[in-house]
Protein backbone atom coordinates (compact mmCIF):
# COMPACT_ATOMS: atom_id res chain seq x y z
CA UNK A 1 0.00 0.00 0.00
CA UNK A 2 1.01 3.40 -0.85
CA UNK A 3 0.98 5.76 2.26
CA UNK A 4 1.14 10.01 1.10
CA UNK A 5 1.31 11.66 4.15
CA UNK A 6 2.18 14.75 5.88
CA UNK A 7 3.57 15.23 9.54
CA UNK A 8 3.56 18.55 11.33
CA UNK A 9 5.11 19.50 14.82
CA UNK A 10 2.01 21.26 16.30
CA UNK A 11 2.58 24.57 18.64
CA UNK A 12 -1.18 25.21 19.34
CA UNK A 13 -2.60 23.73 22.79
CA UNK A 14 -3.74 20.45 23.09
CA UNK A 15 -7.06 21.71 23.63
CA UNK A 16 -7.01 23.83 20.50
CA UNK A 17 -5.95 21.07 18.16
CA UNK A 18 -9.14 18.86 19.87
CA UNK A 19 -11.38 21.14 18.98
CA UNK A 20 -10.56 22.25 15.58
CA UNK A 21 -10.40 18.34 14.97
CA UNK A 22 -13.35 17.42 16.87
CA UNK A 23 -15.73 18.58 13.58
CA UNK A 24 -14.01 15.12 12.07
CA UNK A 25 -15.08 11.84 12.81
CA UNK A 26 -13.76 10.85 16.04
CA UNK A 27 -12.20 6.72 15.55
CA UNK A 28 -10.81 6.69 18.42
CA UNK A 29 -7.57 6.56 20.78
CA UNK A 30 -4.88 4.11 21.61
CA UNK A 31 -1.14 4.09 22.79
CA UNK A 32 1.09 2.67 20.45
CA UNK A 33 4.13 1.23 21.48
CA UNK A 34 6.95 1.24 18.32
CA UNK A 35 10.25 -0.72 18.11
CA UNK A 36 12.43 -0.19 15.10
CA UNK A 37 14.82 -3.11 14.30
CA UNK A 38 17.96 -2.82 12.43
CA UNK A 39 20.23 -6.02 11.07
CA UNK A 40 23.82 -5.67 11.98
CA UNK A 41 24.69 -7.37 8.80
CA UNK A 42 22.83 -5.26 6.42
CA UNK A 43 23.12 -1.23 5.64
CA UNK A 44 19.42 -1.38 4.58
CA UNK A 45 17.62 -1.26 7.78
CA UNK A 46 20.30 1.25 9.55
CA UNK A 47 20.70 4.72 9.57
CA UNK A 48 22.06 6.13 6.49
CA UNK A 49 24.57 8.56 6.53
CA UNK A 50 22.14 11.79 6.71
CA UNK A 51 20.22 9.83 9.82
CA UNK A 52 17.58 9.02 7.81
CA UNK A 53 15.78 4.91 7.38
CA UNK A 54 15.43 4.21 4.11
CA UNK A 55 13.88 0.93 5.02
CA UNK A 56 12.14 0.01 8.66
CA UNK A 57 11.04 -3.26 10.23
CA UNK A 58 8.86 -2.02 13.21
CA UNK A 59 6.86 -4.15 15.75
CA UNK A 60 3.47 -2.43 17.01
CA UNK A 61 1.49 -2.69 20.17
CA UNK A 62 -1.91 -0.89 20.08
CA UNK A 63 -4.80 -1.43 22.64
CA UNK A 64 -3.57 -5.21 22.80
CA UNK A 65 -3.15 -5.67 19.14
CA UNK A 66 -0.02 -6.65 17.58
CA UNK A 67 1.19 -5.73 13.81
CA UNK A 68 4.45 -6.16 12.05
CA UNK A 69 5.26 -3.60 9.45
CA UNK A 70 8.26 -3.37 6.76
CA UNK A 71 8.20 0.12 5.35
CA UNK A 72 10.49 1.44 2.47
CA UNK A 73 10.34 4.88 1.74
CA UNK A 74 10.22 6.59 -1.54
CA UNK A 75 12.30 9.78 -2.11
CA UNK A 76 12.60 12.91 -4.95
CA UNK A 77 15.56 13.25 -7.14
CA UNK A 78 16.64 16.19 -4.16
CA UNK A 79 16.17 13.53 -1.57
CA UNK A 80 13.20 14.92 0.10
CA UNK A 81 10.85 11.96 1.41
CA UNK A 82 7.42 11.58 -0.94
CA UNK A 83 5.99 8.44 0.12
CA UNK A 84 6.16 5.25 1.88
CA UNK A 85 5.81 1.69 0.78
CA UNK A 86 4.24 -0.09 3.83
CA UNK A 87 3.82 -4.07 4.14
CA UNK A 88 2.05 -4.97 7.54
CA UNK A 89 0.51 -7.64 8.78
CA UNK A 90 -0.88 -8.77 12.49
CA UNK A 91 0.14 -11.34 14.75
CA UNK A 92 -0.85 -13.14 18.18
CA UNK A 93 2.19 -14.10 20.03
CA UNK A 94 4.32 -11.48 20.79
CA UNK A 95 6.93 -14.27 22.45
CA UNK A 96 7.09 -15.95 19.49
CA UNK A 97 7.49 -13.11 17.66
CA UNK A 98 10.69 -11.89 19.92
CA UNK A 99 12.14 -15.30 19.27
CA UNK A 100 12.34 -15.40 15.85
CA UNK A 101 13.49 -11.57 15.49
CA UNK A 102 16.21 -12.49 17.83
CA UNK A 103 17.16 -15.51 15.88
CA UNK A 104 17.07 -13.98 12.50
CA UNK A 105 19.87 -11.32 14.92
CA UNK A 106 17.71 -8.58 14.47
CA UNK A 107 18.75 -5.30 16.72
CA UNK A 108 16.17 -3.04 18.54
CA UNK A 109 17.61 0.21 17.21
CA UNK A 110 14.99 2.52 19.51
CA UNK A 111 11.54 2.52 20.59
CA UNK A 112 8.69 5.11 20.42
CA UNK A 113 5.80 5.79 22.75
CA UNK A 114 2.98 7.56 21.65
CA UNK A 115 -0.47 8.31 22.23
CA UNK A 116 -3.21 8.97 19.40
CA UNK A 117 -6.36 10.41 19.23
CA UNK A 118 -7.22 9.33 15.45
CA UNK A 119 -10.05 11.33 13.02
CA UNK A 120 -11.45 10.85 9.64
CA UNK A 121 -12.38 12.84 7.23
CA UNK A 122 -12.98 12.41 3.49
CA UNK A 123 -10.18 10.41 1.97
CA UNK A 124 -7.76 11.54 5.31
CA UNK A 125 -7.47 9.80 8.33
CA UNK A 126 -5.94 12.76 10.85
CA UNK A 127 -3.62 11.56 13.54
CA UNK A 128 -2.71 14.13 16.77
CA UNK A 129 -0.01 12.58 18.34
CA UNK A 130 1.42 12.83 21.49
CA UNK A 131 4.93 11.28 21.33
CA UNK A 132 7.18 10.58 24.40
CA UNK A 133 10.40 12.79 24.46
CA UNK A 134 9.25 14.42 20.86
CA UNK A 135 6.49 16.60 21.72
CA UNK A 136 3.13 17.19 19.80
CA UNK A 137 2.38 16.65 16.18
CA UNK A 138 -0.61 16.19 13.59
CA UNK A 139 0.19 13.61 10.85
CA UNK A 140 -2.69 13.79 7.65
CA UNK A 141 -2.55 10.53 5.53
CA UNK A 142 -3.75 8.98 2.27
CA UNK A 143 -3.48 5.71 1.55
CA UNK A 144 -4.22 3.65 -1.88
CA UNK A 145 -3.05 0.81 -4.11
CA UNK A 146 -3.80 2.99 -7.02
CA UNK A 147 -0.91 4.85 -9.32
CA UNK A 148 -1.56 8.29 -8.13
CA UNK A 149 0.25 12.03 -8.55
CA UNK A 150 1.65 11.86 -5.11
CA UNK A 151 3.25 15.42 -5.24
CA UNK A 152 -0.40 16.77 -5.88
CA UNK A 153 -1.69 14.62 -3.05
CA UNK A 154 0.87 16.02 -0.80
CA UNK A 155 -0.15 19.39 -1.83
CA UNK A 156 -3.94 18.67 -1.16
CA UNK A 157 -3.18 17.08 2.05
CA UNK A 158 -0.77 20.34 2.68
CA UNK A 159 -3.76 22.72 1.63
CA UNK A 160 -5.82 20.38 4.41
CA UNK A 161 -3.47 21.27 6.83
CA UNK A 162 -3.20 25.03 6.60
CA UNK A 163 -6.94 25.01 6.41
CA UNK A 164 -7.68 23.98 9.89
CA UNK A 165 -5.84 27.06 11.24
CA UNK A 166 -3.60 25.72 13.66
CA UNK A 167 -0.07 26.43 14.89
CA UNK A 168 2.12 24.10 13.09
CA UNK A 169 5.76 23.39 11.58
CA UNK A 170 6.14 23.15 7.84
CA UNK A 171 6.20 19.61 6.60
CA UNK A 172 9.48 17.84 8.80
CA UNK A 173 10.15 15.50 5.80
CA UNK A 174 11.37 12.80 8.33
CA UNK A 175 8.82 10.50 10.71
CA UNK A 176 9.36 9.87 14.56
CA UNK A 177 12.11 7.51 14.18
CA UNK A 178 14.52 10.37 12.03
CA UNK A 179 13.34 12.38 14.85
CA UNK A 180 14.70 10.34 17.16
CA UNK A 181 18.11 9.59 15.95
CA UNK A 182 18.73 13.29 15.43
CA UNK A 183 17.29 14.09 18.79
CA UNK A 184 19.39 11.07 20.87
CA UNK A 185 22.15 10.26 18.41
CA UNK A 186 21.54 7.11 17.54
CA UNK A 187 23.84 4.42 16.03
CA UNK A 188 23.14 1.67 14.86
Amino acid sequence: MKEIEILVEAYSTPEEIISTLSKFDYQGEYEAIDIYYYDPLRKNLKPNNKMQIDECFRVRTKNDINSITYKVDQFDKDGKWLYSEEYETKFEDIYMLNQIIQKLGLKELLTIYNSKKTYHYKDYEIVFETVKDLGYFIEVEYCTNEDVDVKKIKKEIQEFIDSLNLNTSEELNMGKPEMMIKKFNINA
